[in-house]
């Protein structure tokens, strides 16, 4: 494939008045067949397929999709190897469609750690109960990943690996220490395309003495629990995936499971988490938007909200309820953002106080916590008062 150059960080514009060209790469006929036919119904898409990287890097040449749905188990070249390429050479928004199998999951985070934009789940039960639960959902994320900005995420996943190992070991690591003036301050981020990225470079930043946080990121059923491990190596705080009833405590990220709502709740005279399976908000479980709610109910002015990258506007509304609380409130700025959609819909609410840069929100969100006043309705240890 012939190097084309583009810039480290734009953007990726698809012209006015032509459908968003999609390049679906899967070694399945039937996995083509399927989504030729959902693609193909779209007025604003068009569809071109190819079984293996091989041709697809050759119907690359002769006409660049503007984004490229992969599957990563193919024959002659598999799906990382071909990412790893794409990347270095011509770098095109790509979306990762991996079976729900312990292989397919670690590839699958993998992928994301080399420059896809997003990840969704190969239909696991059959295509059309595919078609009626998630088909809305991957046009989405095909439509929005269509205009991502696109950073070297190959040479940033290569300095990544590099710093990894020169972490020290998890019990190596300097043992937490809860700081009263932290606690029972609460930080809560959402995201969503773009966000794993964002979320290993924010919470990597983060010391092991950090207030508690709530994440949701958008990211099905099968990839929450991995992803969390991930994250949960690089980082000096404690990553895990929210069990219903899991305590918040200073030092910990809980990352809300794929499918399910997370939601900070009291429990006797302590700080929970609840998970629940009621209904998407706005195409999305878990969702922003219910999180966020949340925590202004609880926390009121004890939090802080983060909104990160994403397409939509999951987050926003809650984001404005949390400021209305009293809740300090920051947004990604559009420079660093893969996709700038729930971050400008907070922004053009009001519900974000300001736009930082992915790379100095961490020491941001830091000094808002130190600065926040508690609510009334708690001590200083974090118990809740009757």
């Amino acid at each position: 494939m012939t190097a084309r150059r583009f810039p480290a960080l734009g953007p990726h514009r698809v012209p006015a008045g032509r459908p968003i060209r999609v390049l679906v790469v899967d070694d399945s006929a039937v996995m083509r067949q399927f989504m030729t036919a959902l693609l193909g119904s779209q007025a604003d898409l068009s569809v071109a397929t190819a079984a293996d990287p091989i041709l697809a890097l050759a119907k690359i040449e002769r006409e660049r999709p503007d984004v490229i749905l992969l599957d990563l188990e193919m024959p002659r070249m598999d799906g990382l190897a071909f990412l790893r390429q794409l990347m270095r050479d011509d770098p095109i928004p790509v979306v990762v469609c991996s079976s729900h199998a312990q292989h397919g999951t670690a590839a699958a985070l993998a992928a994301l750690d080399e420059g896809a934009v997003e990840v969704v789940a190969k239909p696991a039960s059959g295509l059309r109960a595919f078609l009626e639960e998630s088909a809305e959902s991957l046009l989405e994320t095909l439509r929005g990943a269509s205009q991502a900005r696109l950073p070297r995420l190959a040479q940033r996943a290569r300095a990544a690996r590099a710093d990894e190992s020169r972490r020290q070991p998890r019990t190596e690591r300097p043992v937490f220490r809860a700081a009263p003036s932290f606690w029972p301050r609460i930080v809560a981020i959402g995201a969503s395309t773009g966000g794993p990225e964002a979320l290993r470079e924010l919470l990597g930043a983060l010391p092991a003495d950090s207030p508690p946080l709530l994440v949701v990121q958008h990211m099905p059923r099968a990839f929450t629990g991995a992803f969390s491990r991930r994250l949960d190596q690089m980082c000096a705080i404690e990553v895990v995936e929210a069990t219903d009833g899991c305590p918040v405590t200073p030092g910990r990220a809980l990352i809300a499971p794929g499918d399910q709502h997370l939601v900070l709740v009291r429990q006797g005279d302590q700080l929970a988490v609840r998970l629940s399976d009621e209904p998407q908000v706005n195409h999305h479980r878990p969702s922003v938007d219910v999180l966020f709610s949340s925590v202004a109910a609880i926390a009121g002015q004890g939090a802080v909200g983060v909104l990160l990258t994403g397409m939509g506007a999951d987050g926003a509304r809650g984001l404005l309820a949390m400021r209305r609380a009293g809740a300090r409130t920051l947004a990604q700025d559009e420079a660093t953002s893969v996709i700038y959609g729930m971050p400008k819909e907070a922004m053009a609410l009001g519900a974000a106080e300001e736009a930082v840069a992915l790379d100095r929100l961490a020491n941001r969100l830091l000094s808002l916590a130190r600065d926040l006043q508690p609510s009334r309705s708690r001590t200083p240890a974090g118990r809740l008062l009757a």
